[in-house]
């Protein structure tokens, strides 16, 4: 049974407890309602604070298809995994967001994570499963001042009606992204990940750990009846997203260098297809060679 979803004022007296864990990017959780928010309006063209400063978002795997053409997917460590888009291989460095929060490539796809913010769909009470179309009162896109009215009198505008189905949808992805993940962790064909980029001139090797990534030894010798039952249900080809978009590892180490943001002391030579002179290889951390 899906939970239901509400924007009104009959549950907003509720706030989200002071002790919840917030998510990544957001610094506060408001519930939207015409009582507090009548007058509110979105702005345009607002960024989201500090998210150049984040290396990984969150995807589902309804983006899989379009996220791995840009970004590396990789899985968090941890016994409960998550998928993620890599922006950036070290902490605090993103190459497709600036400082500002805006886009460097405009080309490259952007996260449904992202494109929701400020708002979310939240749990407000523990004992109920109904979902609160909630926003962050500190990214400064709600305001008197801006351009897009959020209510029409008491209710809800087209835009506010937009905004909670894409949410919802969001929310629905996130329930089949995490049945997916149940169902990976039941087959076991995760490993500890490690990727090592040598580029040209470079005396040693630069080693990142800290992930997860399927083993693909352990894929093909998944037995017959379990890889017929993956291939049917769509995890495979998934699966094999992940697997594919890894190669974009060693293109997002040259994004850093370019970018300045690279190992302190690393230049690329002077000519272009830097990325094509390193050498790369991702590797089970057990089998790491330091």
């Amino acid at each position: 049974m899906q939970p239901k979803t509400w924007i009104g004022d009959f549950i907003m007296a509720t706030q989200p407890p002071a002790n919840a864990a917030l998510p990544l990017l957001y610094q506060g959780l408001e519930p939207l309602n015409s009582g507090q928010h009548g007058a509110m309006k979105l702005k345009r063209g607002q960024t989201i604070p500090n998210v150049g400063q984040v290396h990984a978002i969150p995807v589902t795997i309804d983006e899989f298809i379009h996220a791995q053409r840009t970004y590396p997917i990789i899985f968090s460590a941890g016994d409960q995994p998550i998928p993620l888009a890599l922006m950036g291989l070290n902490e605090g460095v993103n190459t497709f967001i600036d400082a500002n929060g805006m886009p460097i490539d405009q080309n490259a796809y952007m996260p449904a994570y992202l494109r929701r913010y400020p708002f979310l769909l939240a749990k407000l009470r523990p004992d109920s499963d109904e979902l609160s179309l909630c926003f962050d009162p500190n990214s400064g896109s709600v305001a008197e001042d801006g351009e897009d009215a959020l209510f029409e009198g008491d209710q809800p505008s087209e835009l506010t009606r937009n905004i909670l189905a894409f949410c919802e949808q969001f929310e629905t992805a996130g329930q089949r992204t995490h049945a997916f993940m149940q169902e990976v962790l039941k087959l076991d064909v995760l490993m500890d990940g490690e990727v090592s980029i040598q580029p040209e001139g470079a005396q040693q090797p630069f080693l990142y750990r800290g992930f997860r990534m399927v083993d693909e030894e352990k894929l093909r010798n998944l037995r017959g009846d379990e890889l017929r039952k993956i291939n049917q249900n769509g995890v495979l080809s998934l699966l094999f997203a992940h697997l594919f978009s890894l190669g974009l590892i060693r293109d997002l180490f040259y994004r850093q260098v370019q970018q300045g943001k690279g190992p302190q002391g690393l230049v690329l030579p002077d000519v272009g297809g830097g990325a094509a002179r390193g050498q790369g290889t991702s590797k089970a951390k057990d089998d790491a060679q330091a």
